[in-house]
């Protein structure tokens, strides 16, 4: 591993500089006298729990949002930076954590929006797949963003920085959803950056990967610089109570009891995908019972967004049998027949399909929770009773908002997380499938979403975890599979594979994977 020692080039000066740096909203004080500094090369991490501020600081030195108080210096002068393109002139460069992309254009359309001039499509194509193989982050140029997983739209969002070649690389949240190996070659691509010159705000809630990572980290708390510490002497342990006062939460898993009814059933489940560049389900077989949790790991783009929109109705299948919710053949069945079954759902983008951003978090409750929480009433909405039910989402998942009637996107990833995963949760469902639980989710809170998880196996919910975290898997599920190239693996009890394992199996090398492509492809023909 790298040794992420400071270069000299840092006592060469700084970069940028912020001075005292607020952002006051009419409900809350997101940034308090912030100072940062940032020196050519260095590579500086920024802690925090969800809601700390971090993004919000983040946006102000990228022109989306103007700060309330304080001073940005940028290499030595003063700057006032009113948008993101004043901000590329500069040469800044940011990675969102919710993604900055059209969904009705194609990948190459929307890197050409964030490019100086009016660039030649078919010139940046090339480019694209050139830095794309260069740096390990495969993304076709041709492909509409609305047909793209939420990994693949990330890597978008980082190949259409790297092309800028900036002097300041702003990442936030850019590995949540990207797998080891591509992590990895990431790192490699950060860590030549800072050789070459570049400064990088990194910002990130796996503390393995700071440590590795960054020369310094400034922790925020509350709006606030609680603290500065130097992440290659500390351990994730002593990060995470720096970031969050206290010890890290450790999750309780206890063995499950025996596992009942069969909640969910894929017999045979085979679709293509509308997208020409999408993945086809091809014979997936798998059971979920009563009091388990079982997980599918697998790399961003194998068939993970079609086997989701297939299970969740939002895409219905040809026949009704091959998916089955508690005993009922639900192929065909709409997402709020599916619901009527006792299914939750906790999509990967939370918003795009698990909130609506402009409404309310008492609205964005009513959207799935109405009939389970009886929020009408002779066909009229009891908004009391909502606003109740949103009350209590918010203070049992410690959801770090304005109250009730706060819009969904007012607030950070991490808590509008919280909050979607908990109007889930609290409707007690049968069964709950969920993807990318964590996604964004600060340290903390990740681990009482993964208990909350467990808990509910312990009361008897079938729960279907999707995830790229592998390490998130081996701590909640029972049993683990893998998709590759849209196949399904076998399921095994986690005591039984390793992660070593699970990594082979995600290139679609298991026991019998050729046997069962052989087989599907003569069905196929």
């Amino acid at each position: 591993m790298t040794d992420p020692t400071p270069t000299r080039a840092h006592a060469a000066g700084y970069r940028l500089e912020l001075r005292g740096v607020s952002k006051v909203y009419p409900s809350v004080v997101a940034n308090d006298s912030i100072d940062l500094a940032v020196s050519p090369g260095e590579i500086h991490a920024v802690l925090g729990e969800n809601g700390a501020g971090k993004s919000t600081l983040m946006k102000i030195i990228y022109g989306v949002t103007r700060p309330s108080a304080g001073q940005l210096l940028w290499e030595g002068r003063a700057v006032e930076i009113e948008s993101p393109a004043q901000a590329r002139s500069l040469g800044i460069g940011m990675v969102f954590q919710h993604f900055s992309l059209f969904e009705t254009l194609t990948v190459v359309e929307n890197v050409a929006l964030a490019m100086p001039g009016k660039p030649d499509l078919t010139t940046l194509s090339r480019q694209i797949d050139e830095v794309s193989e260069r740096y390990g982050l495969p993304i076709d140029p041709r492909r509409h963003v609305h047909a793209l997983s939420v990994g693949e739209r990330q890597r978008v969002e980082i190949i259409r920085c790297l092309l800028l070649q900036p002097r300041l690389l702003i990442m936030d949240e850019p590995t949540s959803v990207l797998t080891p190996q591509a992590v990895r070659k990431l790192f490699e691509t950060l860590r030549q950056l800072s050789v070459e010159g570049c400064s990088i705000l990194y910002i990130s809630h796996k503390l393995d990967e700071i440590q590795a990572l960054c020369h310094t980290a400034t922790v925020l708390r509350g709006g606030k610089v609680t603290g500065h510490c130097v992440p290659s002497r500390e351990s994730p342990e002593s990060m995470a109570r720096l970031m969050i006062g206290k010890d890290l939460p450790m999750c309780e898993h206890g063995k499950p009891a025996s596992s009942g009814e069969t909640r969910l059933r894929l017999a045979g489940l085979s679709h293509a995908s509308p997208d020409p560049f999408g993945t086809d389900l091809r014979d997936l077989h798998l059971e979920v019972r009563a009091g388990e949790i079982v997980g599918i790991a697998g790399v961003s783009g194998n068939g993970q967004q079609e086997l989701m929109t297939a299970l969740s109705g939002e895409e219905p299948i040809a026949e009704k049998h091959p998916v089955q919710i508690c005993g009922i053949e639900a192929g065909r069945l709409s997402p709020d027949q599916r619901r009527r079954l006792g299914m939750s759902f906790v999509p990967e983008d939370r918003l795009g399909r698990g909130a609506v951003p402009d409404l309310s978090l008492t609205d964005n409750a009513i959207l799935t929770a109405a009939r389970t929480r009886r929020f009408v009433s002779r066909g009229f909405l009891r908004f009391g009773r909502a606003r109740r039910f949103a009350e209590d989402c918010i203070e049992r998942f410690n959801v770090k908002c304005s109250g009730a009637n706060a819009a969904a996107k007012s607030l950070s990833g991490g808590n509008l997380q919280k909050f979607i995963i908990g109007r889930e949760v609290l409707q007690d469902p049968k069964l709950l499938i969920c993807a990318q639980p964590t996604w964004g989710v600060d340290v903390g809170a990740a681990a009482f979403i993964r208990q909350s998880l467990i808990n509910m196996r312990d009361r008897g919910c079938a729960i279907l975890v999707l995830s790229e975290e592998l390490d998130e898997l081996f701590e909640v599920c029972d049993r683990i599979a893998v998709i590759a190239k849209g196949r399904l693996s076998p399921a095994l009890p986690v005591a039984e594979t390793s992660v070593e394992t699970v990594g082979v199996w995600m290139s679609g090398m298991w026991p019998g994977a050729e046997a069962q492509a052989t087989a599907s492809e003569k069905a196929d023909a």
